[in-house]
């Protein structure tokens, strides 16, 4: 069968949920398991696939997506104790009163507190929670979401405690683990390696972000009858310097800790830094830059929600008073844990240890210790495991139950926190669990053919992901590296989530590189700049915003607004791929 025809019949899957997420807008928990029957059936009548290696990819694609939830429940259930213990009010107080210029203020809130509780929570949590906490400042609503969409794009490279890279690199690149061991490289260490490079280019990138998200809110919300990026000029200063205080830290700890901290302490360190300038009477702008008065407002600017009222949508029920310390101290706890767990090398082996028990069934084998293993799936070569002891999501949980004495939390705050991160899971779950299982299915649609004396002649040659990488490549040749981005972003904007984009196509843009003889690393790097930015247009993290302002049925107009920095991102972000493939790194692995 002709390379391109089999691309056309692998595409299938994702075409169905690119129709169903964007063309009749359903959510993700009803296209999704769509989706992953459409790769089943595809994969049963054209690749010729057993039905019980469709069902173990299905099952090890469950595992991955548990694995993810995991990380995902704990980052919630810390973030819900801080918000119910009053802490997100205190550091959000903190920043707020710092200046009364709108422009400082989103920088510190739109930029460093998003890309801070994107590198613990995720998901689509920080615009969720900053864009109402700008409400509750006086920003118009649709002012609010723009800013921090924008401004949290760089961090989702890491975000949820580096889950895009744990899960999104390392359980797609598993297919190709035989690859990357000729090069003495394991699947975690390749993937670390990898999303080094991702965090130089954000980082490269990312030192504008701020600039844009500023720039976004003063040319778009200053004079309706005059717009105008004149106040822009009063801030590039420190628009500058906060993009490179969080781009150094957010490159060099991805580079020498691991993926789980560049974006928590990027945010974390470049905040502190700006805050002790603008304190110390550095980078604050001669003016103060207000938006115009509220009867000049456009109505699609505001929803049900009036600006300046308590917009946040917390139930904190809380009225305890702490200090910005102790506010923070949770997640400098989290710090303090992840990197003993990462970089004491005898406790990460004890948390990724020998099994205590193994049992062997007629479904596999089920190893039981600090790492949940299911072997030899429904008697295929496949396997899946939680490593639940070292993950970040034991850590965070660890770190939320700390806080419970540390805020003085009374049993229902403590009940409403873990009850809200329960209630946030449930789409989540059915969602992750059918898109990891969907990308199992098209990455092991060949792995049974190994099993067999004689493939069938009408099979195609290779998994449904090489066959759509040799056609991409076939297209497209050398000119791919320009590309490369915008098919991360393409994943993001159409599942809402760089994780998902990357358990998409991190193994496609690795097969792609293969094929055209390019480095790997680079274009699998490159896979994150898209997938960082498609965030900020993403159909869902854009709905979501919206509602916790009360500014329902305006996605569109964001997406709109948003395409500006997706545009500079993509642009210049092929251009740096480009670059680093041709000149800079040719010959790296």
């Amino acid at each position: 069968m002709a390379v391109l025809s089999s691309a056309v019949l692998a595409l299938l899957p994702l075409v169905v949920v690119a129709v169903l997420l964007v063309g009749f807008l359903w959510p993700a928990e009803r296209a999704m398991p769509v989706a992953w029957l459409v790769a089943a059936v595809v994969g049963f009548a054209i690749w010729d696939m057993p039905v019980e290696w469709i069902a173990a990819a299905s099952i090890r694609g469950g595992l991955a997506a548990l694995e993810i939830l995991w990380i995902v429940f704990g980052a919630l259930v810390l973030l819900y104790t801080l918000m119910r213990s009053g802490a997100v009010d205190t550091i959000n107080d903190a920043f707020a009163s710092i200046s009364e210029d709108r422009r400082v203020q989103v920088v510190l809130l739109g930029f460093f507190l998003a890309t801070f509780i994107e590198g613990v929570a995720g998901f689509g949590t920080p615009a969720a929670v900053v864009a109402p906490l700008l409400l509750a400042l006086g920003f118009p609503a649709l002012a609010a979401v723009v800013a921090a969409l924008v401004g949290h794009a760089v961090a989702t490279v890491f975000g949820a405690v580096g889950t895009p890279i744990i899960v999104g690199y390392e359980q797609p690149l598993g297919s190709v683990e035989p690859t990357i061991a000729t090069e003495g490289m394991s699947v975690a260490s390749y993937s670390a390696s990898a999303a080094g490079w991702a965090a130089v280019f954000n980082g490269i990138l990312g030192v504008l972000m701020p600039l844009f998200a500023v720039g976004m809110v003063v040319y778009f919300f200053g004079d309706p009858d005059e717009r105008s990026l004149a106040p822009l000029r009063g801030v590039v200063p420190l628009c500058l310097v906060s993009g490179v205080s969080f781009a150094v830290p957010y490159a060099l700890t991805a580079w020498f800790i691991g993926p789980e901290l560049p974006s928590l302490l990027a945010a974390m360190v470049g905040g502190a830094v700006v805050v002790g300038l603008l304190r110390a009477g550095y980078l604050e702008p001669d003016d103060t830059w207000e938006f115009p008065p509220r009867d000049e407002w456009p109505d699609h600017w505001v929803g049900t929600i009036e600006p300046g009222g308590d917009g946040t949508g917390a139930a904190t029920g809380s009225e305890h008073s702490m200090s910005l310390l102790r506010a923070w101290s949770p997640y400098l706890i989290l710090v303090v844990l992840l990197i003993g767990t990462r970089v004491i090398e005898a406790v990460a082996e004890r948390l990724e240890g020998d099994p205590v028990v193994s049992i062997e069934t007629g479904l596999g084998t089920f190893s039981i210790g600090p790492v949940l293993e299911w072997s030899a799936i429904l008697g295929t070569e496949l396997g899946g495991a939680i490593s639940w002891a070292y993950v970040p999501g034991t850590w965070l949980v660890v770190s939320a139950l700390i806080a419970v004495p540390l805020f003085r939390m009374d049993a229902d705050e403590v009940v409403g926190a873990w009850r809200d991160a329960g209630s946030k899971i449930v789409s989540p779950l059915i969602a992750l669990v059918f898109v990891i299982a969907m990308v199992e299915i098209m990455l092991e649609t060949d792995a049974h053919v190994e099993a067999d004396v004689v493939a069938a002649a009408s099979v195609p040659d290779g998994s449904m992901i090489v066959v759509l990488a040799e056609a991409t490549a076939t297209v497209i040749g050398p000119a791919y590296p320009m590309i490369a981005p915008a098919v991360g972003a393409l994943g993001a904007f159409i599942a809402g989530s760089i994780t998902v984009s990357n358990i998409t196509f991190s193994a496609f843009q690795f097969e792609v590189a293969q094929t055209l003889d390019m480095p790997t690393q680079i274009l699998v790097g490159a896979q994150s700049i898209g997938g960082a930015i498609g965030n900020v247009i993403a159909i869902h993290n854009v709905i979501a915003a919206l509602a916790t302002v009360g500014l329902v049925g305006k996605t569109g107009r964001v997406v709109r607004l948003n395409l500006i920095p997706v545009a500079y991102y993509l642009l210049v972000g092929g251009i740096l791929t480009t670059i680093a493939v041709y000149v800079l790194f040719p010959t790296i692995f």
